[in-house]
């Protein structure tokens, strides 16, 4: 039930608290991500090789360096505080990143054939979707979709889900080349949670839960139940994947970061058949009030 979950630093390496890249496993060819938190001053520099990258800042701000050129990050408190301003760095590049006051920052990468410049791409730009209704309500940050981001192969989003909640659902997947229908994409769930603003004055908990489920076919079986906690990890070579479950008491977020082998670069899905028709509820439901995160409620 474990084969694709990986609890937080288990793919520690390289100063990187997380570290997954293509290639990696038996059927993992085009995604990856890393973490590194950096305390005050403190740097991490990489070549991103043969993979396009992004620099997103998940709490505190940062800089990115690139052939003499630094573009700064502005960044955010936390995850659940609002979008970011991040940074695309191509293929076969060196580039540093170093944080004056310290930060936790994500890099996002996916195996590319073509390059796009060096920049900074501002959180005006990422489109904030509410997406479902009623207890399937969550908040999707789109800053590394197509419609937003110019790049070649990477598709990333942030998902945010209220306490109580399902997100990912119905279930649904992208693992067979059907044009116009569905696309073929890798993907990794990478979570954070927290306590819900709900919770008694004087609660504290240091190790806030949720759970992921991702599952197969007769021909192509894959079977994942995972507890989930901060800096896990759950990858989706295939099958179908949802719901990502945030329990009452506990905010659910996770970072997507999705690429495949099809020559366009589009998210395509099919819901398994079993449960799709939950959609038809939704317009007959109000969208959770909590929703959006980062803004006054």
């Amino acid at each position: 039930m474990t084969e694709w979950f990986r609890p937080a630093g288990s793919t520690a390496r390289d100063g990187f608290d997380v570290a997954v890249s293509p290639g990696d496993e038996k059927e993992w060819d085009y995604t990856g991500l890393c973490v590194a938190t950096l305390r005050a001053g403190q740097s991490v520099e990489f070549d991103t090789e043969d993979c396009e990258f992004l620099v997103l800042p998940l709490s505190g701000s940062a800089e990115v360096i690139v052939e003499g050129e630094t573009i700064p990050l502005g960044g955010r408190a936390d995850v659940f505080a609002g979008p970011t301003d991040f940074a695309y760095v191509p293929r076969g590049t060196t580039v540093a990143v170093t944080s004056a006051g310290g930060a936790r920052v994500a890099f996002p990468h996916a195996k590319a054939a073509s390059d796009y410049p060096f920049r900074r791409i501002g959180l005006e730009q990422v489109e904030t979707e509410l997406r479902g209704a009623g207890v399937a309500s969550r908040q999707v940050r789109n800053f590394g979709t197509p419609a937003v981001l110019e790049a070649d192969s990477i598709i990333a989003c942030e998902v945010l889900t209220p306490a109580g909640n399902w997100s990912s659902y119905p279930p649904h997947k992208h693992d067979e080349h059907k044009p116009g229908k569905e696309s073929v994409l890798e993907e990794i769930y990478y979570f954070e949670l927290q306590l819900s603003d709900d919770a008694p004055e004087g609660v504290k908990v240091n190790d806030p839960i949720g759970y992921q489920r991702v599952y197969g076919t007769e021909d192509r079986p894959i079977d994942v139940l995972a507890e989930v906690r901060n800096g896990d990890l759950v990858l989706v070579p295939h099958g179908w994947h949802g719901p990502a479950m945030a329990p009452p008491g506990y905010d659910m977020y996770y970072l997507n970061v999705m690429a495949g082998p099809g020559t366009e670069r589009e998210w395509l899905i099919s819901d398994d058949p079993r449960h799709g028709w939950v959609r038809e509820l939704w317009p007959s439901q109000q969208i959770d009030p909590r929703l959006p995160f980062g803004a006054a409620r």
